[in-house]
């Protein structure tokens, strides 16, 4: 068991390592937000679609839960709409560093979902790590209106995250991502066939934004995002978050090389940063302590 939890935990920071490339990818392809989660959700459903038809796999799924993903889904496509624009306004860096408020909202509420009590260190680091976005936001007020989206976006995925904890527990991660991402796909059309968008300029994409956009939805999207589903069987959403704060950290320091110019930041945001990173590594010791604990009490 404690190998398993080894294996997810490194596993999930690959994943986490991999959606460091996602902001940089956003701020390459050269397209409107809402038209990168768009192509971003098809493709990745259509990559899922074939991959469970390969695995030979049940589409079949009761209707409440099918109903349950269609909502998830909607939640999924609004929280990356607003992570692509709040990019687009400000820059990788900036809209990754709001992303480390994410521990903070699943420490109050997952256990709101779950039924378990708080847990005093999980609120502290969480409040810890505002502190360090606090110290970013006021030495970067010219990119107020980037944080505000990216806030926006990480409740949202606060709340995706901590209901596909729920799902996971019933069906198969990959069914999950499929569902929920048609789901994204159909509300963006809905949107797009009522604002008279579809046209044939919006299907006509440089060489470069067809690569770029293949990458998002096959690696960062239908890998990525079930495998990261697929994880919660054996860790918490709380840690999924906590540790997703790294992704700030890896995509920071990726922009930095590929992006260059934009993404060079003051002193104080790179300290707000590093409080940040010993926050998340602070988190994982107690963690792997109280384990080997239990695990004692246990024998």
């Amino acid at each position: 068991m404690q190998n398993d939890n080894l294996k997810s935990y490194l596993n999930l920071h690959l994943i986490v390592f991999i959606w460091g490339f996602t902001a940089i990818l956003g701020a390459l392809i050269t397209i409107s937000a809402d038209a990168i989660v768009w192509y971003r959700m098809l493709f990745a459903a259509l990559f899922l679609g074939f991959f469970l038809l390969f695995k030979k796999k049940p589409f079949r799924i009761p209707i409440r839960s099918f109903l349950k993903l269609i909502f998830v889904g909607l939640l999924i496509a609004l929280h990356w709409l607003f992570f692509f624009h709040a990019i687009h306004v400000s820059n990788v860096s900036i809209t990754l560093s709001v992303f480390s408020l994410g521990a903070f909202f699943a420490s109050i509420l997952e256990p709101l979902f779950y039924g378990r009590k708080v847990l005093w260190y999980e609120v502290f680091f969480g409040l810890i790590i505002i502190a360090g976005l606090a110290l970013i936001m006021n030495v970067e007020v010219s990119y107020f209106a980037g944080m505000l989206y990216a806030l926006v976006s990480i409740i949202l995925g606060v709340l995706f995250t901590l209901m596909n904890g729920k799902l996971i527990e019933k069906h198969d991660s990959a069914i999950i991502a499929f569902y929920e991402f048609l789901a994204g796909v159909f509300f963006i059309t809905i949107y797009y066939l009522f604002q008279g968008k579809f046209s044939v300029s919006f299907f006509q994409l440089t060489f470069n934004n067809w690569m770029l956009l293949l990458i998002l939805a096959s690696v960062c999207t239908a890998y990525a995002f079930t495998a990261s589903v697929k994880v919660m069987e054996k860790l918490s959403p709380y840690t999924v978050m906590l540790t997703t704060n790294l992704e700030p950290v890896y995509g920071i320091v990726l922009a930095y090389f590929i992006i260059g110019g934009k993404e060079k930041m003051s002193a104080s945001f790179y300290i707000g940063a590093i409080i940040i990173i010993i926050t998340v590594i602070l988190n994982g010791v107690i963690k792997h302590r109280q384990k080997k604990a239990l695990n004692r009490v246990q024998q």
